[in-house]
This record gives structure tokens, sequence and C-alpha cells, in this order.
């Protein structure tokens, strides 16, 4: 074999005969040019719209949705083609993504999404993919048509918006932050968190936590101050809010007796808070509950001036409404703050406000978020716990 190899070389390194250098060098410079006028050009066959939208998984889904939008069709006649939104038109970024679009093609020979079901179940992850890709770039090929020094901010229909896009562009945003589903149906964005949520109902399910075992709420649950009244369709004598800290002290069957610390404000006994000075409320107490509080000498929060005292309560809670890990709820709460809040515009982190300011924050955006009560009550407890002021803490 390294003989043959040798000989091979050794004729490829011998002088023509027949051809001169010349003419060697001029089919090479022609050939050259054919080449990458053929390269070049099935490159730019794969921009086309047709090309695009020549398998049915595009045209059926997104080519439908993206012809009812201002991108398709709009009074001055521009039209930004997939390509326009979805290749780099320089050369260098241009190859990476064509490159990275061979995943693309191995999704198309294998059926991952060439269905309406199996295309609504991806839809999420495609769109995130490509959402992170863009935001990477920042916005390049928006930026192809769009230039923020030439926007006219007084010309714009909505003053709150104009006034939003300066404060974004000023803060650093890009576009995509903000104008996600612009082009294309937003995804199901709760896809993503709820199933989260079931991993940790199912983890929580197979746990055995013991006497002395830290644990957490991850849903709101209801307290009993005696376990013979405990039955899982009962309201109970409270209810112990998610994401509590409590440690486990007794266990019978499918309840646990669990101790729940934390702080009370003078005048509002019926209600725990996780500490001291801050809203984020860990279990809300019935009449009976209450009397079995055990409370600390009451003093004064000096930042506040507000009297606050320690307390401590011991009660039953459904041993399937906690789990003993607390970091795959934090992950929880930031999935469920990423897909819910940032859809519209770029986050802030749970560290930019302070606990009790979240509580205003949140309720103002709630009108513009599809969460429901429950969510919402967990997603401002994950902000609070991770705020300016509270990050970090033992909230135990």
């Amino acid at each position: 074999m390294a003989g043959k190899l040798a000989s091979l070389w050794a004729k490829l390194k011998k002088p023509s005969a027949k051809y001169s250098l010349i003419g060697l060098l001029a089919t090479g410079f022609i050939s050259g040019i054919l080449f990458w006028g053929g390269f070049n050009t099935g490159m730019e066959a794969t921009n086309t719209m047709d090309f695009c939208i020549s398998c049915h998984e595009m045209h059926d889904n997104v080519y439908q949705e993206y012809k009812k939008t201002i991108h398709y069709s709009n009074r001055t006649g521009v039209r930004a083609m997939c390509s326009d939104c979805h290749v780099p038109k320089d050369w260098t970024h241009k190859m990476i993504r064509k490159i990275q679009a061979s995943r693309e093609v191995w999704g198309k020979l294998t059926g991952t999404i060439d269905t309406p079901e199996k295309f609504e179940a991806k839809r999420l992850v495609l769109a995130e993919r490509e959402w992170a890709r863009m935001k990477a770039a920042d916005s390049r090929e928006c930026r192809n048509c769009h230039s923020s020094e030439a926007m006219d901010f007084h010309k714009m229909a909505k003053a709150d918006g104009a006034e939003r896009m300066k404060k974004g562009l000023e803060a650093g945003e890009t576009c995509i932050s903000c104008h996600k589903g612009i082009a294309h149906k937003l995804p199901d964005m709760s896809q993503g968190y709820r199933s989260m949520l079931k991993e940790i109902a199912v983890g929580a399910a197979k746990a055995e936590p013991g006497k002395g075992d830290a644990v957490i709420s991850y849903k709101t649950g209801a307290l009993f101050a005696d376990v013979a009244n405990a039955t899982p369709d009962a309201a109970g004598e409270g209810k112990l809010l998610a994401a509590t800290q409590a440690k486990v002290i007794d266990s019978k069957g499918d309840w646990l007796k669990v101790r729940i610390d934390g702080w009370q404000q003078e005048g509002a006994e019926r209600v725990i808070y996780a500490l001291r000075g801050q809203r984020i409320l860990s279990a809300a107490l019935g009449p009976e509950l209450v009397e079995k509080l055990q409370r600390e000498a009451p003093a004064e929060d000096p930042e506040t001036g507000l009297v606050w005292a320690k307390v401590s309560l011991d009660a039953w809670v459904a041993r399937a409404n906690v789990t003993a890990e607390q970091a795959p709820l934090w992950a929880y709460g930031d999935e469920l703050y990423r897909a819910s809040c940032g859809t519209c515009h770029n986050l802030p982190p749970p560290g930019h406000t302070l606990a009790n300011q979240w509580s205003g924050t949140l309720n103002a955006m709630k009108r513009f978020i599809s969460i429901d009560d429950e969510e919402y009550r967990f997603l401002l407890k994950y902000l609070q716990f991770n705020a300016k002021d509270t990050g970090g803490k033992d909230h135990g």
C-alpha cells in the first residue's frame, strides 16, 4: 500500500511533458472559477423561498403563519424571505449556519416533525433554539434591514412602544428580546415548565422523607392540626403554600407532621412569612392552627419600625405535596420566569429588585402572562427568595 502511494505521489510531482505550465495554470484557474460559481449558485439556491418551503413540514406550518404577517405583505411591498431572517449574509457566518442546517436535513430524513402533531410538540424547542442563535448574534439578521440609528421614534404609532424601544436600546437589549412571534406563531411556552413540575411530582411520589429530614412543598396543599382529620379531599385548617421549607418530625402513612418556622407581623396572626420584614408567604392559618403556634418574644424591626415575632408551627401535610430536593424547584421557577416573562422583553435577573417590590411588579404584569393562580404564586415566591435583599439567605 505504501509503495502505491509513493508511486502516485511521484507521478503528481513529475512535470508534464504534454501540457505547458501556462495551460495547466489556466485550466486550474478556469476550473476554480467554475467550481466556485457552481458552489455559490447552489448555496444561493438553498436561500430561495421555493427551496425553503419545498418540504411539507415548512409549507404546511410556518409558511402559512408567515403569510399573515407584515414581513410577507405590507404597504411598501418589501418582503423579508426565510433566508433574510434565518441565514446570515456574510460568508463566514453563512457557512456556519449551513453546516448547522445539516441537523435539519437529518430531521427531515428521520421524520421528527413530519406531522402537524410532531411539529407542535417540537415547536418550543425549535423556537428557543432559533431565539438563542439570534440573541447570540445580537439580532444580526434583523439589523440587515432595521437600523436603530435611522429610527424616528416620534413617528411610531404607539408612544409607549417607542419609549420601551428607546429604553431597551439604551439598556443594550437586542431585537429578538422583545419581538418573538413577529413572523410565526408563538409556541406554548408552558410546555417546558409544566413538564418539569410533573417530573418533580413523580420524584416526590417516590421519595420517603423521614424524621429530621428537610422538605419543601412544590405545590399549595392543606394543613391539618390533627392527622385524624387529614383526608385527600379535605380543605384542612390552613394552607401550606408552595416553596415553603419545613422539617419532618413525624409520619403516618401518606401524611407527614412537619415543623414550619417563620415570622408573623403584629396584627396578622393568621399568616406565616418566611423572613422578617419580607412579604413572602409560607402558610395561611385557620383559628385551630393559630392556637397551636409557638411564638417567641416580639421585637421591632429597626428598618421598618414594625413589630415581628418568630413563630413555629407543627402540622400535618400530604406526603405527596413535598419534596426533599430544592434545586429542581428553583430550576422550575427559573423556567417559569423565563417562559412567562421573557417573551415580550429582556428579563431582569431576580436579584435586580427587592423582595417586597416584586409583589407590585409582578402584579402589574399579571394580565400579560398566561399562568394560573398557583403558578403565579410560585413565580412570585421564586422571585422573592432570589431578590436583591434575600438571594442566598437561609429561608428556614
